[in-house]
Formats: C-alpha cells, sequence, structure tokens
C-alpha cells in the first residue's frame, strides 16, 4: 500500500475503542472489544494485540503496513517510562509498563498518553480545535476530565499530573468532598453528578443533570440557579487556565456538554468575566465535534508526531 495506517487504542473500564486510521486522521475502521478487568487487568494487552491482529489480517495487511500505534488510557501516564498510574477503574498497578508489554505483543512502536489527554489533542487535530495548535479541551461527564494543548503537544508536567482540571479548587471553603480527597474542586459542582449536588443544596432532587436542565427550560426557579452557578464555576476555571496559557480555543465536550446553549452561553458571560482581555481578544469557546472517536483520532495523532 502506498501510505501507512495509523493504529490507535482507546482503553476504557468498559470497552477498549480501536481504529485504524491514515496519516491525517481519517478513520478507515474502527470497532471495540471489551476490557477484561478480571485478574488486575492482565488479560488487556493479549486482547488487544490479538484483536489488532485479526482486524489487521482482515483487511490483508501485516503490521509493515502500520507505521505506530498510539494509546490512551485512564490515569496518569508517564509518556517517557511508558508507565500508566492509578487506573483504579482497571485493576493496574502503579507504574504500569503498559508501552514495554503493548510493543512485544504487537511488534510495532507504542506511544501512550493518559485518555483525556487523547481526546484533547483529537478535537484539536480532526475535531472543533482544527486550525489551531494551542487548545484546551475540557470533558464534562460523571468527572471533569480535560487536557492542554500548546502548539500541537499536551502539557503532561513533571509526573503527568497537567491538565487536572477538574480538580481545580473553585469553592474555597465549604465545598462538597471530591474523590479526590480534596474538598470544592470544579469536578464536584460542573460534573453531572456536581449538578445534582446542586440541585440537592437548593433542597431538591432530581435523578440527574439532564433532569435538572429541563426543570430549568420549564421554568423552575432552583434548577435555573444551580446552572448559572455551574456556569459561574466553569467560567471560572476556564477563565484562570486561559490566563495562563493563552489557548486559541476552549472545547466543551462530555454528556453535560449536550445541553448545549442553556450551559454554553452563560458559560461564554462568565469565561469572558474572568480572562484578561487580551487573552480573551483570541479566545472562542465551542462544543466538541468528535463524540466517541476523539480519542482514538487523539491516539493516532500522537503515534503520528512521535514518529513522523
Amino acid at each position: 500500500m502506498s501510505e501507512k495506517r495509523l493504529a490507535a487504542f482507546d482503553i476504557g473500564g468498559t470497552s477498549i475503542k480501536m481504529a485504524f486510521l491514515t496519516t491525517e486522521g481519517d478513520i478507515i475502521r474502527k470497532w471495540s472489544i471489551p476490557t477484561d478487568r478480571s485478574e488486575a487487568g492482565v488479560k488487556i494487552v493479549q486482547d488487544i494485540a490479538r484483536s489488532f491482529y485479526k482486524e489487521l489480517e482482515a483487511d490483508g495487511l501485516t503490521t509493515v503496513d502500520v507505521l505506530a500505534a498510539g494509546v490512551g488510557a485512564p490515569g496518569p501516564a508517564d509518556p517517557e517510562q511508558g508507565t500508566i498510574s492509578g487506573a483504579v477503574n482497571i485493576g493496574w498497578p502503579n507504574g504500569y509498563p503498559l508501552k514495554k508489554l503493548l510493543e512485544e505483543a504487537i511488534e510495532l512502536p507504542v506511544f501512550i498518553e493518559n485518555d483525556a489527554n487523547c481526546a484533547a489533542l483529537g478535537e484539536m487535530w480532526r475535531g472543533a480545535g482544527s486550525g489551531t495548535g494551542d487548545v484546551v479541551c475540557v470533558t464534562l461527564g460523571t468527572g471533569v476530565g480535560g487536557g492542554v494543548v500548546s502548539r500541537g503537544m499536551i502539557i503532561t508536567g513533571v509526573n503527568g499530573s497537567a491538565g487536572e482540571i477538574g480538580h481545580i479548587t473553585v469553592v474555597p471553603e465549604n465545598g462538597f468532598l471530591c474523590n479526590c480527597g480534596k474538598k470544592g474542586c470544579l469536578e464536584t459542582v460542573a460534573s453531572a453528578t456536581g449538578i445534582v449536588n446542586l440541585y440537592k443544596a437548593e433542597g431538591k432532587e432530581a435523578p440527574d443533570a439532564r433532569t435538572v436542565f429541563e426543570f430549568a427550560a420549564a421554568g423552575d426557579e432552583a434548577a435555573k440557579r444551580v446552572i448559572d452557578r455551574c456556569a459561574f464555576y466553569l467560567g471560572l476555571a476556564i477563565g484562570n487556565i486561559a490566563n495562563t496559557v493563552n489557548p486559541a480555543k476552549v472545547v466543551v465536550g462530555g454528556g453535560v456538554s449536550e445541553a448545549g446553549e442553556a450551559l454554553l452561553l452563560p458559560l461564554e458571560q462568565y469565561v469572558k468575566q474572568f480572562t484578561f482581555p487580551r487573552a480573551m481578544d483570541v479566545l472562542s469557546i465551542e462544543k466538541a465535534q468528535l463524540g466517541n472517536d476523539a480519542g482514538v483520532i487523539g491516539a493516532a495523532y500522537l503515534a503520528k508526531v512521535m514518529t513522523v
């Protein structure tokens, strides 16, 4: 074949999304397999390799036709050491040598990164952040994830903890307890769980964040206050990130972002309030475009830039 493919794996607690892509980021084939978390996730690497070879053979190809593989995995990554830590949903021990094990299994160069960082790279390359290499991605789901891309590369920090946007403290006093052990994290007030937390603090009950947005649309004043508070805390965090890294775009994704303008319009106003004017002059807030494909596209980008 004239052009080599990129392989990409996005490892989650329930499933592993896999894909072959062109070096321009177009998905040629995508599929998924269940994540086998038994025995502390020891079978995951071999499951990936087995599925990878099966799909490669189905296309009449061999590893010679693949440039490299990129992998997104939950937990802080150490790309230089090739290890993943804190992948509690999978069961891997800290310092799990994912790069080494996967390179041995598929006999290709492998490059690893945190899954949220891969999603940020994907949106920067082929999604809402395309056209610039300076993007902040904020994912609002059960928690709040994120990634900071500068000049086309993810900012990882000294030990892979950069971009933990969900753990920025936005409620310094009397905040909700976060799973990380801190109180007042952005995740406790801006995730799907956080929105329900805020609604309960109003003395009200809702089964999920979507219901709170529905209540607000129907005129519920408490629900309206909750959405405004959520937008306020998000705007405060994003504004301070923008003041620090000066991105061209902030991309907002995840299930909560499906609320659309009900969240994004007040969010834009608060971001403007908290962002240094010169930084705000070049900043736009965008809704994520790639959905569940962001992780594999970002992992492929990682493989591309580390080998080309």
